[in-house]
Order: C-alpha cells, then sequence, then structure tokens
C-alpha cells in the first residue's frame, strides 16, 4: 500500500498525536488479530526558538504539521475511530477573548523562572504549597512562570481569559471546546490532586486570575467531533476528539506491560526515558507526607484516578545537547555512534549529575560538562567517547538514588524495573541501569507514549473495558527486551563518589 493510498480494510485507526519536547509524530494504532499495531503516519521536528533574550515554543508551526499529519492519516485510513493529543507537562497558552493569543507560549526552559521558587514561598508557604499539591519544587513548573509573568507586569496576565496547556490547546484547536485535562494540570503545581480540582488558595496566595484556570477534565472525555474548519482541511469530518492522558508520561505509564494496575503495594516502578525520565511508580492514591516532601518527589495524576508518585529526572537531555555540540563543530555524529563510543570508553572516566544546574539549559553543553569537570576536581574527558558515556552512566547512578528513595517511602523493595519511551531502545543505557540498581530491567515499548494515547482513547470509547484490559493488549502485542544485573559490585565505589557531587 502507497502513502497516498487509502485503506479499504474496515479496520478502525485511532490517531495518536504526540508531542514531545524535541520532536512530534502523528501516529495510527490499529488493532487486528488481537495485536495493536501502530505506523507512524508523519514525523516533525520541535525545536525550542530563541526570541531575543527568551526561549518560546513555536505552536503554530505544530499545528500546521499536526494538521499535516492528520490529512496523511485521512487519506491512508478509511476509518478513523477518534484523534487524541499528548504532549509534555507544564507549558501553557494564554487566550484572550477573541480566541486569540493573549502572549508568547514560553519554554519551561526559560530562564525567567530563576529564583521563583523562593519568591512563591515568600508569598505562601513551602510547606503550604506541597501540601496542597504534592508536587515536586521545580522551576520549570507552571505555578512559577506564572509567578514569573505576574512579577514581570506581563501584560498578558491581564488580556487573557483562559489558560490552556499544550495538549488541551490542540484539543480545543481541533474541537472548539476548551478543557483542562488532569494529568497535565497536575504537573502545574497549581492543582490539588486529593480534591480533584485547581487550588483555589495558592491561585488566590499568590495574586493569579481565578478565570483563567477552566474546568478540569479526565482523560477519556470525548469533546466531540473535529470541527468544521478543521475537517475541512485534515478530512476528519465527523471524527471525535477524545482526551488522552495528555501528559505524555502519563500515557507512556498506562502502556507499561506490567500485571496490574495501580496496586497498593507495587513490585514495578518505571522510568519514561525521553528528553526528561521520569521515575517513579503506580499507586491508587496520592502520598503526600513529610518523607515525600523531604526527597522532593512529586505525586502527577493518572488515569482511572491512579496516582504517578515520582521524580523528574535530566533525562536523556543531556546526551541529545552533546550530539548538538559535536554538530556545531561539524563532527557528525549519529546516535549509534555515540552509543558504540560510549560503550568502548573505559567506565566511570567522568562522573555527572543529569540534575546539575549547570546542565539545564547551557549554550554549549559539552563545554559546560567540561566546566563542570573542572568544578569538581575531575579531569577534563580523554576522548568524546568518555564524555558521552558519562551522560549515560550519570543516568544510571541517578536512577539508583531515586529508587533508594522511591523504596524508602513505600516501606518495601521493587523487584523490577519498566524502562519505556526512546530510552529503552539504548541497550547500554538499559543494561548500566539494571547493573547500578540491582535490579530486573524490562525495556519496552519504545512507542509507549502513542501507544498509551491510543489505548486511552479505545477505553474512552468503551472498546476496551479496563485498565488491565489495555495493559493485557500491551503484553500481547510488544515483545520487551529484558536486562539483568550483571557486575554490579562495581559500581559502589562511583556510587558513593556520585553522591558528593
Amino acid at each position: 500500500m502507497t502513502a497516498n493510498a487509502v485503506s479499504d480494510s474496515g479496520q478502525t485507526a485511532h490517531l495518536a498525536v504526540d508531542l514531545g519536547a524535541s520532536s512530534g509524530r502523528v501516529i495510527a494504532g490499529v488493532v487486528v488479530d488481537g495485536k495493536l499495531t501502530l505506523e507512524a503516519i508523519h514525523r516533525f521536528s520541535n525545536e525550542p526558538v530563541r526570541v531575543h533574550d527568551s526561549l518560546q515554543w513555536d505552536v503554530l508551526g505544530l499545528w500546521r504539521e499536526i494538521q499535516t499529519g492528520l490529512r496523511m492519516a485521512s487519506s491512508k485510513y478509511a476509518h478513523i475511530g477518534s484523534v487524541g493529543v499528548d504532549t509534555w507537562g507544564v507549558d501553557y497558552v494564554l487566550i484572550d477573548r477573541a480566541g486569540q493569543f493573549a502572549g508568547s507560549c514560553f519554554n519551561h526552559r526559560d530562564r525567567r523562572t530563576k529564583g521563583m521558587i523562593e519568591r512563591a514561598c515568600e508569598l505562601v508557604s513551602r510547606d503550604e504549597i506541597f501540601q496542597a499539591t504534592g508536587v515536586q519544587f521545580m522551576e520549570i513548573n507552571t505555578i512559577y512562570q506564572f509567578l514569573a509573568a505576574k512579577l514581570a507586569d506581563d501584560p498578558a496576565l491581564g488580556t487573557a481569559e483562559t489558560m490552556l496547556l499544550i495538549g488541551d490547546y490542540f484539543h480545543w484547536l481541533l474541537s472548539g471546546r476548551p478543557s483542562n485535562e488532569v494529568t497535565n494540570a497536575s504537573t502545574t503545581q497549581l492543582f490539588d490532586p486529593r480534591a480533584g480540582r485547581w487550588s483555589d488558595k495558592l491561585i488566590a496566595g499568590l495574586g493569579l486570575p481565578a478565570k483563567l484556570f477552566g474546568e478540569v477534565t479526565l482523560p477519556g472525555t470525548n469533546l466531540g467531533p473535529v470541527q468544521p474548519s478543521v475537517a475541512s482541511v485534515t478530512g476528519l469530518e465527523g471524527v471525535p476528539v477524545v482526551v488522552p492522558a495528555t501528559h505524555d508520561t502519563a500515557s507512556a505509564v498506562l502502556a507499561v506491560p506490567a500485571e496490574d494496575f495501580a496496586p497498593a503495594k507495587p513490585s514495578w516502578c518505571y522510568i519514561s526515558s525521553g528528553t526528561w525520565s521520569l521515575m517513579g511508580c503506580e499507586l491508587p492514591e496520592p502520598m503526600i507526607t513529610d518523607r515525600c516532601a523531604e526527597l522532593n518527589f512529586t505525586n502527577e495524576s493518572g488515569v482511572g484516578g491512579s496516582t504517578r508518585l515520582l521524580k523528574n529526572i535530566g533525562g536523556l537531555w543531556i546526551f541529545q545537547q552533546i550530539r548538538q555540540s559535536m554538530i556545531r563543530r561539524g563532527n557528525e555524529v549519529d546516535w549509534n555512534m555515540m552509543v558504540e563510543q560510549a560503550s568502548e570508553a573505559p567506565p566511570f572516566g567522568l562522573l555527572i549529575n543529569p540534575d546539575a544546574p549547570e546542565l539545564v539549559a547551557p549554550v554549549d553543553m559539552a563545554e559546560a560538562i567540561v566546566a563542570l569537570a573542572e568544578k569538581t576536581g575531575q579531569a577534563k574527558p580523554a576522548s568524546d567517547g568518555v564524555l558521552y558515556r558519562a551522560a549515560l552512566e550519570g543516568l544510571a547512578l541517578r536512577y539508583r538514588v531515586c529508587l533508594g528513595m522511591l523504596e524508602s517511602m513505600l516501606g518495601h523493595s521493587i523487584e523490577t524495573i519498566h524502562i519505556v519511551g526512546g530510552g529503552s531502545v539504548n541497550a547500554l543505557l538499559c543494561q548500566m541501569t539494571a547493573d547500578a540498581c540491582e535490579r530486573t530491567v524490562v525495556a519496552g515499548p519504545v512507542e509507549a507514549t502513542a501507544i498509551g494515547n491510543v489505548l486511552m482513547q479505545m477505553v474512552g470509547l468503551g472498546k476496551l473495558k479496563s485498565f488491565d484490559e489495555a495493559r493485557a493488549l500491551v503484553r500481547a502485542s510488544f515483545e520487551p527486551t529484558v536486562y539483568q544485573p550483571q557486575n554490579s559490585d562495581v559500581w559502589t565505589e562511583p556510587a558513593k563518589q556520585f553522591a558528593t557531587l
């Protein structure tokens, strides 16, 4: 079948628009003979744009690419059952009463939030913020973006009528109906997960306009058909817009091939591995405790009323940005070359913490790591391979630390680590994780976010009856790769040194 041929098989395709912090795709999911198959219809890049001294998202460029992908899908599949969008968390669009932008769409790595945690805690105590939300304190969070805008006297806050997180913005463009889906709302640090609504106390305490925070909706909500102006461009007349878990991690966690759903005593944890790594476990309710606050973990909403107790970790961002550093120097390395050189480099030639502030958004990542090595009393990387390996070993060591934290909160040991997303195909990183954590690692599926997006649409439409049934479909459809720990003893001393960084 050619890309332009329309399928006449009678199979129904559900379209997942999956937007990550560095790329996007439109993927069709079809169930054939009891197995879910995926087809990438359209892929595109998603790069932040520097505007003067700020870092912003090109959301209109993304909308153009989304419409292109949907048009390609409608030309290929005669039967499209639904469409839904998932994205990264915390970033938002402000819309005025005319339905136009009220201001810029800032990237969460923009410098305007520097120092905003401290400023927020001058208005509302740190303990009150945590008790209200259960969310990890990170400068990228929506709460600090809003506070930065308020303190800068941003006129957008005065003209805006509503705030839409990125996924909700695209659902609004698709359906014409505004919504605030709960899994992404829970990343803002303005949402009360126990009450299931926005925290009026925090919004008032920070002096934010209450009118911006609209009705919260649940995953699986049918927003109605694609609106006519979009249908005429994409060919999706009458296709329902069904809200998935719009936070990409929440969608990815649904696609974990575990045997249970939101157990009270989980035996497994997950790492959603991409630009960010999000490591945690799935619980039936939030864990808003002093220990959770002390360890700076977050309680984010999942599907079916579940809670994702997790920690945000720097992820493959560092690895990705090292590659950009090399390309700027004329060294056109690809991912496979980087992993190969990392595997050939001597172990522990350089230790870096992926959560080091110096590595959040440097102008040149490779130079930033060299400077960090000097600052921490380590030798300059002897080769590019040492640099690449350090990025991966640093992640594995950070996972080891986070696993210990997670187990201390749960009060029992975790047996298995599920790695889903792009990092699940990095065999070197997966083996390092098994070795460093001394746990079995089950890697895959790689397209977990898109899979979870499709599954939630199917649950919302009644085509899957439960989340257990959804995970059974994942297990039937995608074969994972299992890594057993090897030579874990060699990680003991580096782990001690890592703890001092």
